[in-house]
């Protein structure tokens, strides 16, 4: 004789259930994504930083070389490429291109500058001269 095994009825999440499960993960992301998003802020700032003290480095060097820094008019491209009637450049002073900040923008390059022999600055965020926070200028000096 077979025996007939019943389940009961079929189970499933009532409308409830699910409102309550997608409250909690609304407030687990408000919590969260701030925090989050604030470090991916402080990361580019740190990344500027850093690509200022290697484009100062390889200006430096650039400086060595011939004997003074690039103008305003060759910027930042004469560490790549030898500006006319130069012959003491001896570079690339950089593996590739000058970099763009981590907000897509180029670097600003001043000489002589305002605050030391030359200026580099990124203007954060915002991609203005001033600001706080994220907005806040990143510079050399």
């Amino acid at each position: 004789m077979r025996r007939s095994v019943t389940t009961g009825p079929a189970r499933g999440f009532t409308l409830l259930e699910l409102l309550v499960v997608m409250v909690i993960i609304g407030l687990l992301a408000g919590f969260v994504a701030p925090r989050y998003f604030a470090q991916i802020g402080k990361s580019q700032a740190k990344a500027a930083r850093a690509q200022i003290t290697a484009l100062e480095q390889a200006l430096e060097q650039f400086r060595i070389d011939t004997g003074r820094f690039p103008t305003n008019e060759e910027g930042l491209d004469a560490l790549m490429t030898p500006p006319p009637g130069l012959t003491e450049w001896a570079g690339p002073y950089l593996k590739k291109a000058a970099p763009s900040d981590p907000w897509g923008r180029p670097f600003v390059y001043s000489n002589p500058g305002a605050h030391g022999e030359i200026d580099l600055s990124s203007y954060g965020k915002d991609g203005r001269a001033g600001g706080t926070g994220d907005n806040a200028d990143i510079t050399n000096w």
